[in-house]
C-alpha cells in the first residue's frame, strides 16, 4: 500500500480561484504578539502596574515547617525589578 502524495488535512489551492479577503488582510498587517500562557497563569498585576506571584515551598512536606513559615509562604510576593523586563516580554498585553 503506497503513501498518499499529499496530506488529507492540507488545504489545497485550486488554480484560478480568487483569494479570500482575509488573505489580503493577513499580508498587510503585522502579526499579533503571543502571550506566554504559563506566565499569565502564575502572575497577577496590581493596580500600580507591579506583578505579584505565589511563593514556592507551600504545597507539601508541611509538617516540618513552622506555622509562622507556612503563614509567610501563603502570602504573595512582589516580582523583583530584575525580573520585570522578562515578565513584560512574556506578557505583551499585560493581564
Amino acid at each position: 500500500m503506497g503513501r498518499k502524495a499529499y496530506s488529507v488535512y492540507r488545504r489545497r489551492r485550486v488554480r484560478g480561484a480568487e483569494e479570500s479577503p482575509y488573505e489580503e488582510l493577513r499580508k498587510t498587517t503585522m502579526p499579533k504578539m503571543k502571550t506566554r500562557k504559563a506566565a499569565a497563569k502564575r502572575f497577577k498585576e496590581t493596580g500600580t502596574g507591579k506583578f505579584r506571584h505565589n511563593r514556592a515551598n507551600a504545597r507539601h512536606i508541611l509538617t516540618k515547617k513552622s506555622s509562622k513559615r507556612k503563614r509567610r509562604l501563603s502570602r504573595s510576593a512582589a516580582v523583583k525589578a530584575s525580573e520585570m523586563s522578562r515578565l513584560k516580554a512574556s506578557l505583551p498585553y499585560g493581564l
